[in-house]
């Protein structure tokens, strides 16, 4: 929260394929100009812009100052990650489960990417259609959720998030990849899954071993 932007690794920012923020930064000065900062050198630099909202309410100073602070920058993500808990909250208590509302409210123009995790159901994915201007709003599939036992769903989504990423650095053209984005999710899918079989946000995140072991015996059983 007292990261200013004299501190900023410029270049680090600049060679990055991916930038992924939260909203927690933004809650208090000087970290939110520090944020914004890095996220005009993180586009100007051509990266992916990936937002997970991560809703904190007791650190921020009200509700209606979390909502609009977390949809000040909501336009300029590429990729978003959201719960539905968080759709409920930033419409005003719609429905999480109804499409249109996660069309007409929270997908824009310029958005390549919004997934809604759904915790052991797995996540839906939103995407636009690029020949046709037209939202394609995607269900189930392979993104369905990984069943496991949970101990502890501790880091949970940050697992998840950092398995679409991962999938995405390695191939930027996953947005015209039906199919790849699909196994993407399945991929994420495994990560929160395995996060969950242990205690603790960090510990707990899986390698990469350990999900490609978790999906193929997920395979076996189908």
């Amino acid at each position: 929260m007292l990261l200013r932007e004299s501190e900023l690794d410029i270049n680090l920012i600049q060679q990055a394929r991916i930038f992924h923020y939260g909203s927690i930064s933004l809650i208090d000065e000087p970290c939110r100009s520090t944020h914004l900062a890095a996220m005009r050198i993180a586009k100007k630099s051509g990266c992916i812009l990936s937002y997970d909202p991560n809703l904190r309410l007791p650190l921020w100073p009200s509700e209606e100052a979390a909502r609009k602070g977390i949809m000040s920058v909501w336009d300029q993500a590429d990729i978003i990650k959201i719960s539905e808990d968080e759709i409920t909250f930033l419409t005003g208590g719609d429905d999480p489960y109804d499409d249109n509302v996660v069309l007409t409210k929270l997908f824009h123009p310029n958005l390549k990417l919004l997934v809604v995790t759904e915790g052991s159901e797995g996540c839906r994915y939103y995407t636009q259609k690029i020949d046709t201007n037209q939202y394609s709003s995607e269900i189930s599939g392979p993104g369905s959720g990984v069943k496991v036992k949970p101990v502890d769903t501790t880091g949970a989504g940050d697992a998840f998030v950092s398995g679409v990423l991962n999938s995405i650095a390695s191939d930027l053209s996953l947005f015209q990849n039906e199919q790849g984005l699909r196994e993407a999710l399945l991929f994420a899918n495994a990560c929160g899954a395995l996060t969950v079989t242990e205690r603790g946000a960090i510990p707990a995140m899986p390698t990469r071993e350990a999900v490609l072991r978790c999906l193929a015996q997920v395979a076996d059983k189908k």
